[in-house]
């Protein structure tokens, strides 16, 4: 299968997801979590202006959309590809069908019909206080990893790509102003998403033509760390304002940039239809590479199913959801976007170059791919396909790749504050918003910057990453197949994907625990040790619940029994 036509890959890709959201989605929306449009969701039931907003379902997209398609799913295929084009494919491709969506839609519907809570909150509902402990530890060490490493990698493409910098603070103005027009002036949202989009571009245009480089060194700080702070001070700020302010509309305008730049990318490969000069299973890998089950799995995490999204659905996305019925276009689509995205790094970093020889002088090493490699191959097609000069192609997608992680990184900042809050209320201490958050981004900050000025540190606990994602997302699936077993729904939909996750892994967790003890990284070693005992100590609860809940009689129908209190007034229908 070498020297396939990308655009061959690109169309089936392309075509298998679409029709997973227009036929699984539905029957999963339909059959499974039985969405109702009568259903009075949080944000109407608590908003508050700050956190419960109801929301336009193309603005909650859009956040929700850009907040959980961070780096992860650009650097996981990026990585991947050195097993070969093919794996990585069918992971993308079924692991969006059958998995992400499934498991994105899930979670906001579990938190939708639970007041908006969280998915660490829901675990102590329906598995019992003791799993809802240790799940919470699973997710605070998932954050605390988003947080810091995307701070890294978005601070090393600001000074490897500077042509990005204008367009990624420049947005943050563009996103303040689209918010005032949209919830204050209410000006029509068309009209504003065009502004907002043209805005960005011009952005996009101006760093290419002046790029802004720092000096070597800012009061002791490297260009990295100086990038990192003035990062989490945005990311601090950005997590207590009322999420109609900044994050909202910042991820609205993005995702429709971000789909735009994708839309570049693909259009690209349809008229310059690169050859896929990557084996489609490489047999000669490198010697440091691992063995491809269970890695490919865990290396591929976003992108295929993120227990991440789960936290986001729960975290945010569900104080914000207007009508229950959009949690199929929020949930399963954000996930489709994803994975379109994920695609879109696969074809980039294996038919942006120009011979298998090209090719492998990159991948050398397993760890040699990531978003470097994405922007240097994805330059190379748009350029061959549309003309575009390589180094405005550069800057477009180290922009679109700044972008995406940075509302990956600020959200995930207010998730954590959110967590901190929660296990401070187990503990009897009681942290308001302000608190919370320099708790939050002081923990991410003294990680960052526990190897030096250059932030490094903040990518010591990455290589978890993987496994800890796809164990809370397993986990997450358990809550979710609980919750369908007592109302007498079906749950193999779900149970099934949140077995196999569950098993491959903790297998790699297993796996990991060899090669972290090999290499003498004790840090990795005793977190891993204990993100599996966290793990196996929440199957076990899970377990437990699935056999009590069995035995118990099902709840009724409550989309039956809805008072009228709980119903959606009319007017806001």
């Amino acid at each position: 299968m070498d020297g396939v036509n990308s655009l061959v890959l690109a169309v089936i890709g392309v075509t298998m997801m679409l029709a997973g959201y227009f036929l699984y989605s539905k029957f999963l929306s339909k059959k499974v979590y039985k969405l109702n449009a009568e259903f009075r969701t949080p944000s109407h039931e608590f908003d508050d202006g700050v956190d419960f907003v109801p929301t336009n379902k193309y603005i909650l997209w859009g956040h929700h959309f850009t907040s959980v398609a961070g780096a992860a799913p650009i650097v996981g295929p990026a990585v991947a590809v050195i097993w070969g084009w093919l794996p990585a494919f069918l992971w993308v491709v079924f692991g969006t069908i059958f998995l992400a969506g499934m498991h994105d839609l899930g979670a906001l519907w579990a938190s939708t019909r639970n007041k908006g809570q969280s998915i660490g909150t829901l675990s102590g509902r329906y598995i019992g206080a003791r799993g809802r402990n240790l799940f919470l530890v699973v997710i605070f060490l998932l954050l605390l990893m988003v947080v810091a490493a995307f701070a890294v990698v978005i601070s090393g493409l600001l000074v490897a790509q500077p042509g990005a910098v204008i367009p990624t603070w420049g947005a943050l103005v563009v996103a303040l102003l689209v918010g005032q027009a949209i919830y204050r002036f209410r000006m029509n949202l068309a009209l504003v998403s065009v502004v907002g989009v043209v805005a960005l571009y011009g952005l996009i245009l101006l760093g290419d033509r002046f790029p802004v480089e720092l000096p070597d060194q800012v009061m002791g700080l490297a260009p990295e760390g100086v990038w990192i702070v003035l990062l989490f001070v945005y990311a601090a700020i950005a997590s207590v304002l009322p999420v109609w302010v900044l994050l909202q509309p910042r991820d609205y305008i993005n995702g429709i940039q971000l789909f735009i730049g994708l839309g570049i990318l693909y259009g690209s490969v349809l008229i310059a239809t690169p050859t896929l000069v990557a084996p489609a299973w490489n047999e000669n890998v490198p010697a440091d590479t691992p063995s491809i089950v269970p890695l490919l799995f865990v290396t591929i995490a976003c992108g295929a199913i993120s227990g991440f999204h789960g936290t986001v659905a729960s975290g945010t996305s569900s104080k914000q959801i207007d009508r229950e019925t959009d949690a199929r276009f929020v949930g399963y689509f954000g996930a489709v976007g994803e994975g379109l995205l994920a695609l879109g790094a696969i074809i980039a970093t294996t038919a942006g170059f120009q011979s298998l020889q090209d090719w492998e002088s990159v991948y050398e090493s397993f760890s040699s791919g990531g978003v470097p490699v994405f922007v240097e191959g994805g330059g190379a097609i748009m350029n061959a396909g549309l003309g575009i000069p390589e180094g405005l192609s550069a800057t477009i997608l180290a922009t679109m790749a700044v972008l995406f992680a940075a509302t990956t990184m600020d959200t995930g900042v207010r998730l954590k504050r959110f967590v901190v809050q929660e296990i401070g209320q187990l503990a009897g201490i009681r942290l308001n918003t302000v608190v919370a958050t320099i708790v939050t981004v002081g923990i991410a900050l003294a990680l960052t910057f526990s190897q030096g000025g250059d932030g490094s540190g903040g990518m010591l606990i990455w290589p978890l990453f993987g496994t800890t994602n796809q164990l809370l997302a397993a986990l997450t699936l358990m809550i979710v197949t609980i919750m369908l077993m007592r109302k007498g729904r079906p749950f193999l939909p779900v149970l099934i994907p949140a077995l196999f996750v569950l098993i491959v892994s903790a297998w790699a967790a297993f796996v990991q625990l060899g090669t972290f003890y090999a290499d003498g990284e004790w840090l990795l070693l005793g977190i891993d040790v204990v993100i599996i005992i966290a793990a196996a100590w929440v199957l076990v609860e899970s377990a437990i619940a699935m056999g009590r809940v069995a035995k118990e009689p099902k709840e009724p129908e409550d989309d039956e029994l809805l008072t009228e209190a709980e119903k959606l007034p009319s007017r806001e229908r």
